[in-house]
C-alpha cells in the first residue's frame, strides 16, 4: 500500500474558471483572477511525484472558496480529509485518524499556494511572479516565495483560454504536486456554513484553538 503523504498543498483550495482573452499572458490572467474571482466551486485531481518523477499518490475531491481567507478543500479519494479556512483559522480534519489540527490563518497561509488562490492583493507581495510562456496549451505563471524558508520552492499556475486550469508545485525536498481543476464555477453563491468547522465529538484537537 502506498504510504499516506502529508497533504501540504491543502490550503490551496479554491480555483475558478475566468473569461479571459486568448491572447493574454499569464501575468494578465493572474491579475484578473485576483481582481474578479471572489468565490469559486469545483473539483480537482491531484498527483504527487517524488524527485525522480515516481508517482507516489493520486487523489481527488472538491473545493470551494470565498476570498479572502475562507475555503473548503475536501479530499474524497483515497483518504477522507477536510480542510476549512474560516477567515481566522485553518482546520484540518483527518477522518481516519479522528484528529483535528488547527492553525492561525496568517501562519497557515504565508508563502503557500493558498495565498495565491484564497488570499488578497496583499498576499501577492509574498511572491516574485514571472511569466513562463506557453506549454501544453496553457499559459504558465511562476510564483517563487520571497521567504525561502517556506515549504515550497516554486508554484506554477497554468491558464487556458477559459481560465485557471492547473497548478504545479515543487516543495523543498523536490517532491512535485500536479493539480488539474474540473468543472469549476466562477463566483457562485456559496452557503457561509461551508466555511465553518466544529471538531467532531471524540476527535483529538491539536494546535492553536484559542
Amino acid at each position: 500500500m502506498t504510504p499516506r503523504l502529508p497533504l501540504t498543498i491543502c490550503l490551496a483550495a479554491l480555483l475558478t474558471v475566468l473569461p479571459l482573452a486568448v491572447s493574454a499572458g499569464s501575468l494578465e490572467r493572474f491579475a484578473e483572477f485576483i481582481d474578479k474571482t471572489l468565490t469559486a466551486r469545483g473539483g480537482f485531481e491531484q498527483k504527487i511525484f517524488d524527485r525522480n518523477r515516481r508517482l507516489l499518490q493520486e487523489s481527488s475531491g472538491v473545493l470551494a472558496f470565498s476570498r479572502p481567507g475562507k475555503f473548503r478543500w475536501t479530499y474524497v479519494k483515497p483518504y477522507a480529509q477536510l480542510i476549512v479556512g474560516d477567515g481566522s483559522k485553518v482546520w484540518i480534519y483527518d477522518e481516519d485518524l479522528k484528529q483535528v489540527t488547527v492553525k492561525k490563518l496568517d501562519q497557515a497561509l504565508g508563502s503557500t499556494p493558498a495565498a495565491l488562490l484564497a488570499g488578497n492583493n496583499e498576499a501577492m507581495r509574498a511572491f516574485t511572479l514571472t511569466d513562463r510562456g506557453e506549454r501544453g496549451g496553457l499559459e504558465w505563471l511562476e510564483a517563487v516565495p520571497r521567504d525561502r524558508e517556506g515549504n515550497f520552492q516554486t508554484i506554477r499556475m497554468g491558464f487556458s483560454a477559459s481560465g485557471l486550469a492547473a497548478m504545479e508545485l515543487v516543495d523543498s525536498l523536490g517532491q512535485r504536486t500536479e493539480l488539474k481543476f474540473i468543472s469549476l464555477r466562477n463566483n457562485p453563491r456559496l452557503d457561509p456554513a461551508l466555511f465553518r468547522f466544529s471538531p467532531p465529538k471524540g476527535a483529538d484537537v491539536i494546535g492553536d484553538v484559542k
